[in-house]
């Protein structure tokens, strides 16, 4: 009876166990585009409401021909210098998987709308709660006559149509999986006994 009870509270715990990976559009406004005059820190605002972790994800929704979205270096971000990003991405449905801790800089890749706060900074914590230090970007010491090479924060851009909907179809169905799969194990447990 007490392996009963014991598979029929892990089938609940499993039915209630909460997806911990977030899709955020960024500033949960219609599109990226420049702070309105009623909303002027949008994009400084916004980011402070939520806490981002290792495997959320930022999405960047824009009319393509009029934006863009590029991830530069701290200094290029307080600079507004949007010459040689990190990433660049101009295909409206701007997808950023994290996948990493640190803190990242984006804006966007059109001239003069960094200067008119489209930009946006994000901080991302270990599971330890740390913020690393953001690495250094550019050639420095017996590097100076290397180009830079950038870490891989962010994954690939998700291609099809529904890139949002694929990552939420394959977190449900590994929930499903893991609930039938724990189903079957407590009853072929709760047979033996």
């Amino acid at each position: 009876m007490a392996v009963k009870l014991s598979c029929f509270i892990l089938f609940f715990m499993l039915i209630e166990s909460n997806v911990f990976a977030y899709q955020y559009q960024v500033g949960n406004l219609q599109a990226w585009n420049l702070p309105t005059s009623t909303d002027p820190k949008v994009y400084t605002n916004w980011p402070k409401k939520l806490t981002f972790k290792i495997g959320d994800s930022l999405l960047f929704l824009y009319p393509p021909s009029q934006d863009s979205v590029i991830q530069v270096t701290k200094e290029s971000y307080n600079t507004c210098n949007i010459k040689n990003p990190i990433l660049y991405m101009d295909d409206g449905n701007s997808l950023f998987n994290i996948t990493s801790p640190g803190v990242f800089y984006f804006t966007s890749g059109v001239s003069g709308h960094c200067e008119k706060s489209q930009k946006l900074q994000i901080s991302v914590y270990a599971s330890d709660g740390s913020l690393p230090e953001p690495p250094a970007y550019g050639p420095s010491g017996a590097l100076a006559d290397t180009a830079p090479s950038y870490p891989t924060v962010f994954g690939g851009i998700p291609t099809g149509p529904s890139p949002s909907s694929s990552s939420s179809l394959n977190i449900k169905t590994s929930v499903y999986v893991a609930v039938v799969i724990g189903v079957l194990v407590c009853g072929l447990v709760g047979d033996m006994i």
